[in-house]
């Protein structure tokens, strides 16, 4: 019996991370029908489980899936000229992928921890 149940929860966290790498790193199209089967599966569950609020919230993830360009900041997907992170009233525009630079005379060495 116990090895059943071992068996059975291995394939079970197999199958959850299969459907995480999917649902990360899938083709957009594969990722938004994803979401979709798994809104419509929730919806299909019996009113005793109360799924109907995930169902919904599933489902907006699906279309809020859909509707983002690259589905990292939110901010390309509306077609602004200056999707790039820019101010979309045509004041100052930001760069969101600029570094953080640190002078190297900041930068200090770890003090050596001496034994006596």
């Amino acid at each position: 019996m116990n090895k059943v149940l071992d068996d059975g929860l291995v394939i079970l966290l197999l199958l959850a991370s299969v459907a995480y790498a999917l649902s990360s790193l899938g083709p957009k199209g594969l990722r938004r029908r994803l979401w979709s089967a798994l809104a419509r599966a929730a919806a299909r569950a019996p009113a005793g489980w109360h799924m109907a609020g995930l169902a919904r919230r599933l489902d907006q993830a699906a279309a809020d899936k859909s509707a983002s360009a690259c589905g990292g900041c939110d901010n390309c997907g509306d077609g602004g000229e200056n999707s790039e992170g820019g101010d979309s009233e045509g004041g100052e525009q930001t760069n969101t992928t600029s570094e953080i630079r640190v002078p190297l005379a900041k930068i200090g060495r770890r003090r050596q921890l001496t034994r006596r």
